[in-house]
């Protein structure tokens, strides 16, 4: 995958462009050549052929079950705290209390204690 596909992918291409290319489709031009001509990939003007409408479409992002501000406030009260009782506290799956920890950047605890039969090995 090259650079210029990666800027592509990440910003939708304007109202003008997706026009001209449908343009040029329409009065006789290969979807292939078009492609090629105007630096788009081919899935994509089959996708604006189908529509009726070129405007970009916008993602509805749903809204977020669980309070971050609220969890993070429970890890500093409750450091021992499970993640499948941060779970139920909560109201949301183990997962999503996992997903939280990782964005958050907020690592699980690790002790690192000695058990008995080990200090008894070394005496």
């Amino acid at each position: 995958m090259n650079k210029n596909s990666e800027v592509a992918r990440k910003m939708s291409y304007s109202i003008d462009l997706r026009k001209r290319v449908v343009d040029y489709v329409e009065n006789g031009g290969r979807i292939a050549q078009a492609a090629g001509l105007f630096q788009v990939g081919m899935a994509t003007i089959y996708r604006w052929l189908g529509r009726t409408d070129l405007r970009a479409t916008q993602v509805k992002r749903r809204k977020r079950k669980l309070d971050w501000q609220a969890l993070e406030k429970d890890v500093k009260e409750n450091p021992d705290a499970r993640l499948i009782d941060r779970a139920k506290k909560f109201g949301v799956r183990p997962s999503a209390i996992s997903y939280a920890f990782k964005e958050m950047k907020i690592t699980r605890k690790k002790k690192n204690f000695v058990t008995r039969r080990e200090t008894e090995k070394q005496e």
